[in-house]
């Protein structure tokens, strides 16, 4: 037999869908009565005839609603009930939705502002054509895995290998450009002819290089950068069949190359043109000085290039045995070559980030779970009044969605204004060789991981007080047990995710310590010299006017006698490479009367001015330094650093002895005059390297820097040093004007240490406030729990240090229990970030111990107030109010 509320829902599908609510109660009423009077008819009483008759109804709300959504699509109408529903909830609990929101917000900011780098260097592909096919190809030694090539070996792998479609060299290059208002310095790169067909690059405008256009008969081409082609010619597309000239040579542009084109291992560059002119270095196999770019062939593994590669260095070096002596090959991805330092860096600040947002979750899940306990009651009666479970878990999803909207909103917006930042305070020269970070912003890779992790902060959300929803037992939460319960619950699963926390913190904060403690051993690094009050910059002068027997060395003494006069300097060296810049441009020396295995021994080589040294104010261990008598009539002398004399003259006096080259040849003899503490020629990062100092008389060069030391502020001498280099003569280039301290502070190992210092900091900073924030509403909500019974303790003679006691313990074993776990995962957190890690142990036992005394202390701090609070209780006004 059909129930009376089938059979009206059933007449009201023959009511038109526009028929008002109130016709329809109209009938419903009819239909009710029309059932009471049956049901006193068979002998009910009044009341049992209206509940028998509502029974068969199934209610009369119900029955409406049913009607309703006859009319309407229940879905659309039910989330626009649930979502003013959750506005409301929210508005009444503005604490509660302000700190839920600014937590959401600071993780996302920091999980979408580190993702943003890490998608513009490891996931948004090379602007080249089948990047993944581009190979970065280079020769290795002993003391260098990733060494340039010798252009000699290149044009044999070239010639002998199978599994390249194409390899193709680059290499550096400076010139001094010609324009209406002088010469002015410019970057460049020399490149083999078919260098951007390797890479799959067609230029915006012109064309590239043709094949054989690297030779030394062709026409002196070149190629411009978009940025060059802007900047120095206006944008023209006239520009295309013009000349420009470089270095005193007049070259045509063929070509621009797209905006969107970057070569990062060379950083910025305006002018690419040809390897037409061989220089002395390329055309001796010993001397090394480009790079390999190659594209592996199809089906050809990166396996298989490696190992093939690696017999023809074998090969290379049994027919050039002085030359190519323990030389072998190394072939790695393009993108792999370019990144190998950032990679590390940007995986582990993402997982920082992570962490970070992971506690922000943990936290508005604490405090979820504290709210939906609070809310049995009401779940109870609502579910009591005929709310479905698919209903109330509806209004907790939309309450969910809400929260996460808005932390993702601010978020967002903070992360977009946290990129700008970030990438503003990159140091302009080490932006130059991060090209693939221009446009960095919320793009749709971005967007698509802000939203990703939105959308699984919404469903944990949603999920967690789901969890704890009384659904088979509802009545329970009308009873008085339900308290009970819910502090029973939150002890249970809230203690945990609080461990979760600081365990989280103490990761965060040990990463941070360890990175804080390098970032101080780096900045201290023993440069042997003093940088501060130190001025300098990098000149070059035109070969035309200058490359004439004396000319060189003529010039470097007037451009030395004339800075040396300026106000407040003390003294000036010249320099082919300042210090703190890379171990290059090395030479091979042999020392004489020592046994020799035709094996190479790299020293760095330099050649100095008579005050170098006395300008950096390094120290002077043996033998003297050079004088102006030290020239080119005099025999080859040479001063050797302390670690090249540890190395090749233990136990022995070097000061005297002689090195030469590999084969000992008359002109390679040099005698050792000296011997100085080290100097720091490469990255602050970089072990020590012997070196090789030769008098700037003996072999003088057009290009080098120059360091003058002041008694003044060194940046205010940079210009005046500028202005009197081009007053000597206006075609001598200058650029890279900073003064020491700011090189050093300012290099890339000193910025990435420091970069990702500041920013684990930070994110162990956050977290440490997050995770006592959590630690301080688990004991707060314990105590507020155990009101009662802490009334009846105290009523029963229990002493407020006892209640102290009590209250201290129970945050102690969280505490504990968080630090300890912490400390386990922070040993394996260490070893994954050692090599990031400078003069630090992953396990150094100061920074352990430092954090976890810290979050001890502070999360002590945290869990006083509440034990406070406990301690004050009133015996009698706890047990009224029970």
């Amino acid at each position: 037999m059909k129930t009376l509320r089938a059979w009206i829902l059933r007449m009201a599908g023959m009511f038109s869908r526009k028929q008002s609510e109130s016709e329809f109660a109209d009938e419903l009423d009819s239909h009710l009565q029309m059932n009471i009077d049956d049901n006193l008819r068979a002998g009910m009483t009044p009341e049992q005839a209206r509940r028998e008759a509502l029974r068969e109804l199934g209610g009369v709300e119900k029955t409406k609603q049913a009607y309703r959504e006859r009319g309407t699509l229940p879905l659309v109408e039910n989330v626009a009930q649930d979502l003013r529903f959750a506005l409301r909830q929210l508005r009444k609990n503005p604490g509660f939705m302000a700190t839920a929101v600014l937590m959401l917000a600071l993780g996302i900011c920091a999980s979408v502002s580190i993702f943003s780098f890490v998608d513009a260097a490891l996931i948004k592909p090379l602007p080249y054509a089948n990047p993944s096919r581009v190979m970065g190809v280079y020769e290795t030694n002993p003391l260098c895995p990733k060494c340039n090539l010798s252009y000699q070996d290149y044009l044999d792998w070239k010639k002998m290998n199978t599994v390249f479609s194409s390899l193709e060299a680059w290499g550096y290059n400076g010139y001094l450009m010609k324009t209406a208002e002088g010469v002015e310095p410019a970057t460049g790169v020399r490149v083999s002819d078919g260098f951007f067909r390797t890479l799959g690059v067609k230029p915006a405008l012109g064309r590239d290089f043709y094949s054989g256009e690297d030779s030394p008969g062709a026409p002196r081409t070149v190629v411009l950068t978009d940025a060059a082609w802007r900047k120095k010619f206006g944008g023209r597309p006239d520009a295309v069949g013009q000349t420009v000239v470089l270095n005193d040579q007049t070259y045509t542009i063929i070509g621009v190359l797209p905006a969107q084109f970057h070569f990062a291992p060379r950083g910025k560059a305006d002018f690419w043109t040809t390897f037409h002119d061989l220089n002395s270095c390329d055309l001796r196999r010993s001397c090394h000085g480009i790079f390999g770019v190659a594209r592996l062939k199809d089906g050809v593994s990166l396996k298989a290039a490696a190992l093939e590669m690696a017999g023809i260095a074998a090969r290379l070096e049994k027919e050039y045995p002085s030359s190519n002596h323990g030389q072998g090959a190394a072939v790695m991805p393009l993108s792999e070559a370019i990144l190998g330092d950032i990679r590390p860096l940007l995986l582990m600040l993402m997982c920082g980030a992570g962490l970070l947002l992971l506690i922000a979750c943990v936290n508005v899940s604490s405090l979820l779970l504290v709210r939906s306990e609070n809310r049995r009651r009401e779940i109870a009666v609502r579910g009591a009044l005929g709310a479905s479970p698919r209903r109330l878990v509806g209004q907790f999803v939309i309450e969910g969605l809400v929260l996460v909207a808005w932390g993702s909103v601010a978020g967002i917006a903070l992360a977009d204004v946290a990129m700008g930042l970030l990438l503003r305070l990159i140091p302009e020269k080490m932006m130059a060789s991060m090209p693939y970070l221009v446009g960095l912003g919320l793009n749709g890779r971005v967007m698509t991981f802000a939203v990703g992790i939105s959308l699984l902060a919404a469903g944990l959300f949603a999920v967690i007080p789901m969890l704890r929803m009384p659904f088979a037992k509802m009545q329970e939460g009308l009873t008085d047990g339900g308290r009970g319960t819910a502090g029973i619950v939150w002890r249970r699963l809230g203690t945990n995710l609080v461990v979760l926390e600081l365990a989280i913190a103490v990761v965060l904060l040990v990463a941070s310590g360890l990175l804080g403690k390098s970032l101080y051993r780096l900045l201290r690094v023993d440069t042997g010299f003093e940088p501060d009050h130190v001025a300098t910059l990098m000149m070059a002068a035109p070969a035309a006017g200058y490359s004439e027997d004396g000319k060189a060395i003529v010039l470097e003494n007037e451009i030395v006698r004339r800075v040396s006069a300026l106000p407040g300097v003390k003294a000036v060296g010249v320099s082919s490479m300042l210090p703190v810049e890379c171990n290059c441009n090395t030479t091979w020396l042999r020392v004489v009367g020592h046994p020799w295995h035709g094996e190479h021994n790299d020293a760095l080589e330099r050649e100095v001015s008579t005050d170098y040294f006395r300008t950096l104010k390094a120290t002077l261990l043996e033998g003297r330094y050079f004088t102006d008598a030290d020239d080119e009539s005099k025999p080859r002398q040479v001063i050797i650093n302390k670690t090249l004399a540890d190395r090749f003259f233990p136990g022995e006096d070097a000061v005297g002895k002689m090195i030469g080259d590999l084969d000992l040849t008359p002109k390679g003899m040099k005698q050792v005059i000296g011997v100085v503490d080290d100097v720091k020629e490469g990255a602050l990062d970089q072990e020590r390297w012997p070196a090789i100092y030769f008098a700037f008389n003996q072999g003088p060069d057009l290009s080098y820097g120059i360091a003058v030391r002041t008694s003044q502020d060194a940046g205010a001498v940079l210009p005046m040093m500028s202005a009197t280099i081009r007053g000597i003569d206006p075609g001598i280039g200058v650029w890279d004007e900073m003064t020491m301290t700011g090189k050093i502070e300012n290099s890339a190992a000193a910025y990435l240490h420091r970069s990702s210092a500041w920013l684990v900091g930070g994110f162990a900073s956050v977290a440490l406030v997050l995770s006592v924030v959590g630690l301080y509403g688990v004991i707060a909500y314990s105590v507020s729990q155990r009101t009662r019974e802490i009334g009846v303790r105290m009523a029963l003679g229990a002493q407020r240090g006892s209640v102290y006691g009590m209250v201290l313990r129970e945050a102690g074993w969280l505490i504990g229990a968080g630090v300890l776990v912490g400390l386990g995962c922070s040993l394996g957190a260490g070893m994954l970030m050692r090599t990031l890690l400078f003069g630090v142990k992953a396990w150094d036992a100061s920074t352990l111990t430092g954090v976890a005394v810290v979050l001890t202390v502070f999360a002590l701090m945290a869990s006083y107030v509440p034990a406070r609070r406990a301690a004050s209780v009133n015996p009698v006004e706890a047990l009224r109010a029970e």
